[in-house]
């Protein structure tokens, strides 16, 4: 198996990333945070797993061990696939992923071009207890964040652009005052 390349970045194409190893051009399947690491790179390392098919192997590559990690995980949900999975690990960091998780939050993935509300809902029931890293959840904060969230995006924000909102606002705060101080930071 091919777990990590290390070599210059010698072009891109509509499926990812060429990595040029020794003379050899590995076509790689990248997440967002690799192709911006080689973006003007001289060489990169890309955390890679090889995913072999009947006619096809193919290579997916991942910035760190937490992604390919992750990525490994969703493809042991049923009905989940290397492009669905890829997606998913792309849409966001792996310890926003993994909290959407541990909050039950299929809303999260179901806002992910692709997967629809079964998906996202067999996501989070299948890998709910295999995430050990998970972050740790208070009682109360949970449905406050989840609560805030969705009456920003009843307001017309994305799921994406109401949890960066959010991110910026003091987390302690009632979910009214939260979701205030979140438009009022927009504005």
């Amino acid at each position: 198996m091919i777990s990590r390349l290390r070599g210059a970045p010698a072009g891109r194409t509509i499926d990812g990333l060429v990595v040029d190893v020794g003379g050899v051009g590995y076509l790689v399947n990248a997440t967002p945070s690799v192709l911006r690491r080689a973006e003007g790179a001289v060489e990169v390392t890309v955390e890679t797993y090889l995913h072999v098919r009947e006619d096809a192997l193919q290579l997916y590559g991942f910035a760190d061990t937490a992604e390919r990690s992750l990525f490994v995980q969703l493809l042991g949900v049923g009905g989940i696939g290397p492009k669905v999975a890829l997606a998913v690990v792309s849409s966001a960091t792996p310890a926003e992923l993994t909290r959407a998780i541990a909050l039950r939050d299929s809303a999260r993935f179901q806002a992910i071009p692709g997967i629809g509300k079964k998906t996202a809902e067999r996501i989070v029931l299948e890998l709910e207890g295999s995430l050990a890293d998970a972050p740790p959840i208070s009682a109360a904060g949970a449905p406050r964040e989840l609560v805030a969230r969705d009456a920003l995006v009843e307001l017309g924000y994305s799921v994406v652009e109401a949890e960066q909102a959010l991110a910026r606002v003091d987390p302690d705060l009632p979910a009214e005052e939260r979701v205030r101080e979140a438009l009022r930071s927009a504005a």
